[in-house]
């Protein structure tokens, strides 16, 4: 994800309230909220969570956390646990296209140098066996620091510069080979592709072909060009890969704005503002929203990649709504039917479902390849009694004409519904949240979870209530929500849900912030950004929060990795990253013997690192390969 500067909405931005006056308005006692983030380990499993809670605290016993856990880090490398390996596959800059050149750190390649290099930021991925010891990555490589990317730093761009600019964003795809020296990248492959925010892609679903989704470059509102802003990821059975966009609205700008114009209120919803900080919008007009209006209605959506087709068409899915995509977490319900969970990561906005019209075939690959071009999309309202961190919820369904969804409340066609996703979802009465990241369902329980990352808003006088879900004021620190739906069936309307662990410091408070009974001293954090589940059901969290070590998150050092046990809430640290990176990105090998994990934006703010080459080169985005080195399962 991209910092607080892309995302916050203008529109949501009030005052804070006090912590904790409205934390004794909510009527949330200490003791009752460490008594909710306990029982979050019991939830669905245990007569007696609290009790579990406190022996899992104190006498950890975990069956699935077979490694010895990491102390935090301010050091400029990236750690693992005794008996695990790290190594760097690839870097922003490499070249992954057979005619592209090496990287040069000088910042003066041309963009046809970067059109064929892995892009910059990498950010989730996910793996594809091509055989035992042949796969393919497909990467997002989610934004650019222009400070790194050209030499005069950003501060004298001309129309190349900014189609280099649009080439480091987007999605990398390319094949990776297993070799006595472990696993490597193949700069020849036939399957090597870069997708850009300039490479043609079609519009399917409700919104294609809708007057809202046309320009002047197209008339059909059917193919629009590119994607970037590609913060996480999904991946569907049949094969293809799903990247999202999220802070799409930093990429354009109304420059009119400055002179007096109004911005319409989908505008101000989505972020529109009178200026951009990577200055497309002044060498390529489809970025000048006065001069075309509806260009960012293109963007904001899931887009569907088949990797193993270098010149197949990107698809972006509309029926799966348009607003700050996180990942797409893709599960096949028991009767057939296809999920799809989605985060909003904004403060103040949603959690949203997807379920497919038709099912899922797993002999018929064809047949499934249009599952996400119909069904119904849904958005989350979590309901708990005063003081409760766990209570009940609703889907709430987004179809024009039901639920406030018409031409009163401003809706013309299931076509804007889509578009306007978030402003559906405030009619219906959706729960607002603190920043959805990634959402993740254990492989085994259907059970669902979603990092609420963080979010300085919340109070009564931006119309983001504390309670429930998000029990804080001015949240420093984030939480991870877990919900099961009725009968475990993922396409259900109803579920429970309750707090997994509330992130804290309890060496700096002994309050609210101190975190929930299972966040200690020596495996405390703060913003859980990335969300995984591996085969065996353990749940790795990655986090990209405030890497000060002092104030609020003394002794948290730089971003990390931990790995908990979903059944006695054990949480442990795996991997710490270099100093200012966001660790993010997680895809397993079928075997579970290898796990790739993304480095983003090593050094960012000008801060002192190296990493991964070390000396005085600049620091550069990496995918590293994490192995144990008696080749076991990682994190067992």
């Amino acid at each position: 994800m991209i910092k607080d500067q892309l995302q916050a909405d203008p529109a949501h931005k009030q005052e804070q309230d006090s912590e904790f006056s409205t934390m004794v308005d909510a009527g949330l006692s200490r003791r009752r909220f460490m008594q909710g983030g306990a029982t979050a380990m019991g939830l669905f499993l245990a007569a007696n969570p609290v009790a579990e809670a406190v022996a899992a605290t104190t006498n950890p016993k975990s069956k699935l956390l077979g490694f010895t856990k990491i102390p935090t880090s301010t050091a400029d490398t990236f750690e693992v646990p005794e008996g695990y390996t790290a190594q760097p596959l690839i870097s922003w800059g490499d070249p992954i296209l057979k005619d592209a050149p090496a990287f040069d750190d000088n910042g003066k390649q041309p963009s046809s140098a970067q059109e064929g290099q892995f892009g910059d930021n990498t950010d989730g991925m996910s793996f594809f066996p091509l055989s035992e010891d042949r796969a393919l990555l497909a990467v997002n490589n989610e934004y650019t620091n222009y400070k790194l990317l050209f030499d005069h730093q950003g501060k004298a761009m001309t129309a190349d510069d900014v189609k280099k600019a649009q080439a480091a964003h987007g999605v990398s795809v390319f094949e990776i080979k297993r070799t006595a020296e472990g696993w490597e990248y193949s700069q020849d492959s036939k399957y090597n592709r870069r997708i850009t925010a300039n490479t043609e892609m079609m519009i399917t679903g409700p919104a294609a072909g809708h007057n809202l989704m046309k320009t002047s470059a197209d008339a059909s509102g059917k193919k629009v060009l590119g994607t970037f802003n590609n913060c996480a990821n999904g991946e569907t059975p049949w094969g293809t890969y799903l990247t999202c966009e999220e802070n799409f609205n930093g990429y354009f700008a109304r420059p009119d704005l400055k002179d007096g114009a109004v911005a319409d209120k989908h505008q101000k919803r989505y972020g529109i503002k009178d200026d951009s900080k990577y200055k497309w919008y002044k060498f390529d007009d489809r970025f000048d929203v006065t001069k075309e209006p509806n260009e960012p209605n293109r963007h904001g959506w899931v887009v569907e990649i088949d990797p193993m087709d270098p010149a197949s068409t990107p698809l972006k899915r509309t029926a799966l709504g348009r607003f700050k995509h996180e990942n797409a977490a893709v599960t096949i319900a028991d009767n057939g039917h296809v999920v799809v969970y989605l985060g909003d990561d904004e403060r103040g906005e949603h959690i949203y479902k997807f379920v497919s019209k038709n099912k899922y075939n797993p002999s018929d690959k064809a047949a499934n390849r249009n599952l996400l071009e119909d069904g119904t999309l849904f958005v989350a309202r979590f309901d708990a009694a005063e003081g409760e961190v766990k209570g009940t919820g609703q889907w709430l369904e987004l179809t024009y004409g039901k639920n406030g969804l018409t031409k009163e409340n401003g809706f013309n066609s299931q076509a804007e519904v889509m578009i306007f996703a978030r402003e559906a979802a405030t009619v219906v009465g959706a729960t607002t949240m603190d920043r959805p990241e990634w959402v993740a369902v254990h492989p085994k329980t259907k059970t669902v979870c979603c990092t609420l990352t963080n979010n300085k808003n919340r109070g009564v006088k931006n119309n983001q209530p504390v309670g429930g879900p998000n029990p804080r004021a001015k949240n420093n620190y984030g939480q991870i929500i877990r919900w099961k739906e009725n009968n475990a069936d993922n396409t259900a309307l109803n579920f429970n849900w309750d707090l997994f662990l509330v992130a804290g410091n309890p060496t700096v408070h002994k309050d609210f912030y101190a975190g929930s009974a299972n966040i200690t001293d020596e495996n405390m954090f703060n913003s859980p950004d990335g969300l995984g589940f591996d085969n065996a059901g353990r749940l790795w969290i990655m986090t990209d929060g405030k890497y000060s070590n002092e104030g609020d998150f003394a002794g948290m050092g730089n971003n990390q990795i931990l790995v908990a046990d979903p059944d006695t809430g054990e949480v442990r640290r795996f991997a710490t990253g270099p100093i200012a990176c966001e660790l993010t990105g997680l895809a397993f090998s079928p075997d579970q013997r290898t796990v790739f994990i993304g480095v983003q934006h090593p050094g960012e703010k000008d801060k002192p690192s190296h990493f991964p080459a070390g000396g005085h080169s600049k620091p550069r985005s990496t995918i590293m390969v994490v192995q144990r080195k008696d080749g076991g399962i990682i994190g067992a």
